[in-house]
């Protein structure tokens, strides 16, 4: 990456695009609903059970110019969710602005890590134990999302919410691998702690990405 390159994409006018796709949202409060998706690459948490762990290495993915990203997303959809990675590794600003210069609703699938940057219409965290979230990001959130892998993250789960703000939704969800083992753990206990909701990717399950 050249020095010209770089400092375009340090100042997020540039960013490294993993992947861009319309598709249906699966997971959360806007399950069911068509979005445009852009997959940032770049991310540290190093979660074990990540599904995208091609994303992690920013430099495999081009930096491309933030208006190209925003030329290809109002061809498809009003909503649009940034992920990735860690799509806070980089400076949201420029994106985000001109995302909602053309009246688009802005979400950003984030585990918190780093510095809140852009401006959003919906923020879900979901927080990781490698890299817990900034308490700015908690104040913010508008829901919370805990991937349950073992039984460890129920307890990971409570303390996470006692950060968030009192209108925060709250979300447990099944890691994929050990769905058929923890969905019923999960189940039972939404039922005994109802201020918990479940979720699931209902995507692979619709066999779409």
């Amino acid at each position: 990456m050249n020095k010209e390159i770089k400092e375009l994409v340090d100042k997020g006018e540039m960013l490294p695009l993993m992947e861009e796709f319309y598709t249906i949202q699966g997971e959360g409060y806007h399950k069911g609903t068509a979005a445009y998706f852009i997959r940032v690459g770049g991310c540290d948490v190093g979660c074990h059970w990540c599904d995208v762990k091609e994303s992690w290495n920013a430099d495999l993915h081009p930096p491309t110019d933030v208006s190209k990203i925003v030329a290809n997303a109002k061809k498809h959809s009003n909503t649009i969710v940034i992920t990735g990675g860690e799509p806070l590794t980089w400076d949201m600003t420029s994106l985000t602005t001109k995302l909602k210069a053309e009246g688009m609703k802005v979400h950003i699938e984030t585990s918190g890590a780093y510095k809140l940057t852009g401006f959003w219409d919906w923020i879900c965290l979901s927080p990781k134990k490698l890299k817990l979230p900034t308490d700015e990001i908690c104040n913010r959130a508008d829901e919370l999302k805990v991937i349950v892998y073992n039984k460890d993250d129920f307890r990971f789960a409570e303390e996470q919410a006692q950060r968030v703000n009192k209108n925060c939704i709250l979300y447990l969800q099944p890691e994929w691998s050990k769905r058929d083992k923890v969905i019923p753990e999960i189940v039972d206990y939404v039922m005994k702690n109802p201020k918990w909701k479940v979720s699931l990717q209902t995507h692979k399950y619709l066999n779409i990405p």
